[in-house]
C-alpha cells in the first residue's frame, strides 16, 4: 500500500513538472520590451544608433567606440589634473635650474611674471621637489611657517609649520619613500610616508614688522634639506598643465616616473583605457589623438564652468545667494566629507562620512589651485587660513578688466594675523599681470601700501584699470582692459565671526 502511494505521488509530481515545462515553453520567447533594443535609437550626443535585431551596425560600432574613448579620455583629464599640476610644478622649477632637492625661495614675494595657480603676494614662498629615489629624506623645517607636503598626485602626506605637528616651532621631518621597510627612529622626527618617489614641499613664511628679510634669513639659516639654492629669484617660469593633447603626454610622464600603486585603481583603469600604462609606451594613433584632443577641450571647459558658474545644488556659496564660494566646503580636503563643524562650546562636531567622492569640487579645486591640506579648510579659529573665491559681480556677471568694481569689508575683519585680496587672470589662473607687479591689497604694507579703513571702520577695495579719484593706493588693485579676472580673499588666522557668518563682506559691486 505504501509503495503504491509513493508511486502515485511520483506520477503526480511528474505530471505537474511536465505541465510546468509546457507552460514555460509557451512563454519563453515573450521578452519584455524594456530589455530589447529597437532597430534605431536616437541619442542627443552622438546621433542615431542602428541595430539589426539587436546587433549593432558598423557605423554604430564606430560611434560607440569613439564615445567610450572620448569619455575615458575626459575622465582621465578631470581625475588626473592634480597629477599633471604636480608634475608641471616640478617641470617649472627644473626649467629655471632648480633641480630636485633645490629650494626655490621668493624672498621678495612671488609676483605676476610667473604662471603659478592662484599664488598670493602676501607671504614668502619657499618650495622644493624632493627626490626620495635614493631613500628617506630629512627636512629640517624652519620655525614660524605654514605649509604642507603632497605627493606627485597632490595626495596629502603631512602638514608642516603651524598646522603641522611642529606647531610653528620648526623641527625635523622624516619622509619615507614608497616600499621603505628599513629602520625608523623612535623619536626626534615627525615621520610620514609617501606613495610617490618624489614629493612637493611647499611652505610660507610671514612678514616681520612688514619686512620679508627676517623670515628669509631664518629660512636660509635653518632649512636643512640640502645647501640653500635661490632658484626662483628674478626668473619667470610656468607651472600650469596644458589644456590640449599634450596634457596626456604630461600625465604619461608622471605615470612612468612614479610607482604603479601611487594612485587609485579607478584612475589607473581610466588611464590604461586610453593607452597610458606604467612601463609601456604611450603611442596613440591619429584617431585616438583627435579624440583625446577633444577630451582635453571638454575637460578644460568643465574646469572653467565649475569655477565660474557652479550649480546652486553644489552648495559652495559661503553665504546665501552669494557669489563668494569655496568648493572645499562640500567635501573637505579629501573631497568626500565636509570639514567638522565647531559647536558654540568650541568643540569639533565631525560630520558623517558620505562615502562618495565629490567629483565636481575635486575638478574645480585642482583646476585652479595647487597642493592640498586639511589646514586649508579647517573650521578652527586662529589656525591656518580661509579662502573665499569671487568670479562674478553682484549681478552674477563676469568681471571685466575695463570696468570699475568695489568690495566693502565691514569693521572687525576676522583675521588675527592679516587679510588680503589677490587678482588672477582668467586664462592662466595666475596673478594678473599689470604694471603694479603685485596685484594685491590688504592689511600688510608690503609689497604695496596697506589698505586704509574708513571712518566707520569698514574697508573698501576698488578694482579698476586706473586708480579712482580719492581712493588711496592701498585700497586699489589694478585691472587690465580686455582681460577677465577673478579674486581670492584670504583670511590668515581667521576669527570665529567668519565661521559663524556674523561677519559678511559685500558682493563685488559694479561702480561704472
Amino acid at each position: 500500500m505504501t509503495a503504491v502511494k509513493r508511486t502515485a505521488s511520483f506520477l503526480t509530481l511528474a505530471v505537474a513538472t511536465a505541465l510546468s515545462t509546457s507552460a514555460l515553453a509557451q512563454t519563453a520567447f515573450e521578452i519584455p520590451k524594456a530589455v530589447t533594443t529597437p532597430d534605431k535609437v536616437e541619442t542627443r550626443m552622438i546621433g542615431p544608433l542602428e541595430f539589426k535585431d539587436g546587433a549593432p551596425s558598423a557605423d554604430t560600432v564606430t560611434k560607440v567606440y569613439d564615445t567610450l574613448d572620448f569619455t575615458r579620455g575626459l575622465d582621465a583629464f578631470l581625475n588626473s589634473y592634480g597629477g599633471a599640476s604636480a608634475y608641471a610644478i616640478r617641470r617649472g622649477f627644473n626649467g629655471i635650474g632648480a633641480e630636485d632637492n633645490s629650494v626655490v625661495i621668493f624672498s621678495k614675494f612671488l609676483d605676476s611674471k610667473s604662471l603659478f595657480l592662484t599664488a598670493n603676494a602676501d607671504t614668502i614662498y619657499y618650495l622644493s621637489t624632493i627626490d626620495l629615489t635614493k631613500g628617506p629624506v630629512v627636512i629640517e623645517q624652519p620655525p614660524m611657517a605654514v605649509g604642507t607636503i603632497n605627493d606627485m598626485w597632490f595626495g596629502w602626506i603631512i602638514d608642516i609649520g603651524f598646522p603641522g605637528p611642529d606647531r610653528g616651532e620648526g623641527g625635523k621631518y622624516l619622509i619615507l619613500p614608497p616600499g621603505y621597510d628599513g629602520p625608523v627612529p623612535e623619536g626626534g622626527f615627525y615621520v610620514a610616508r609617501s606613495k610617490t618617489r618624489r614629493v612637493l614641499y611647499a611652505a610660507r613664511a610671514y612678514l616681520v614688522d612688514n619686512s620679508p628679510e627676517p623670515a628669509v634669513e631664518s629660512i636660509k639659516k635653518t632649512m636643512k634639506i640640502y645647501p640653500y639654492t635661490p632658484g626662483g629669484v628674478g626668473k619667470s617660469f610656468n607651472t600650469i598643465p596644458p589644456s590640449d593633447y599634450s596634457f596626456f603626454e604630461m600625465i604619461n610622464a608622471n605615470v612612468q616616473d612614479e610607482p604603479a600603486n601611487s594612485y587609485n585603481v579607478e584612475l589607473a583603469g581610466q588611464l590604461a583605457a586610453i593607452g597610458i600604462v606604467k612601463g609601456k609606451e604611450f603611442k596613440p594613433d591619429d584617431r585616438m589623438k583627435k579624440i583625446l584632443t577633444d577630451a582635453a577641450a571638454v575637460g578644460n571647459a568643465a574646469g572653467r564652468v565649475l569655477n565660474w558658474r557652479p550649480k546652486d545644488s553644489l552648495a559652495w556659496s559661503y553665504y546665501p545667494d552669494s557669489s563668494w564660494a569655496n568648493m572645499l566646503w562640500q567635501g573637505g580636503a579629501n573631497f568626500e566629507t565636509p570639514p567638522p563643524m565647531i559647536t558654540k562650546e568650541g568643540f569639533f562636531e565631525p560630520l558623517a562620512p558620505t562615502g562618495a567622492r565629490t567629483l565636481d569640487s575635486k575638478t574645480a579645486f585642482y583646476y585652479g589651485y595647487t597642493l592640498d591640506s586639511p589646514g586649508m579648510i579647517m573650521r578652527l579659529p586662529k589656525v591656518g587660513s580661509q579662502y573665499l573665491m569671487g568670479f562674478l559681480d553682484a549681478a552674477k556677471n563676469d568681471l571685466d578688466g575695463g570696468k570699475t568694481y568695489k568690495v566693502t569689508l565691514p569693521k572687525d575683519i576676522p583675521a588675527a594675523a592679516f587679510w588680503s585680496f589677490t587678482l588672477y587672470d582668467n586664462q592662466s589662473r595666475s596673478m594678473l599681470q599689470t604694471p603694479q607687479g603685485y596685484p594685491r591689497a590688504g592689511s600688510q604694507s608690503y609689497p604695496s601700501p596697506a589698505a586704509e579703513a574708513d571712518a566707520d571702520g569698514s574697508t573698501t577695495i576698488y578694482f579698476s584699470p586706473t586708480q579712482p579719484e580719492g581712493v588711496k593706493r592701498g585700497n586699489w588693485i589694478q585691472t587690465m582692459p580686455g582681460k577677465g579676472w577673478f579674486t581670492l580673499l584670504r583670511l590668515y588666522s581667521p576669527l570665529e565671526s567668519f565661521f559663524t557668518k556674523e561677519w559678511r563682506l559685500s558682493e563685488i559691486e559694479l561702480v561704472r
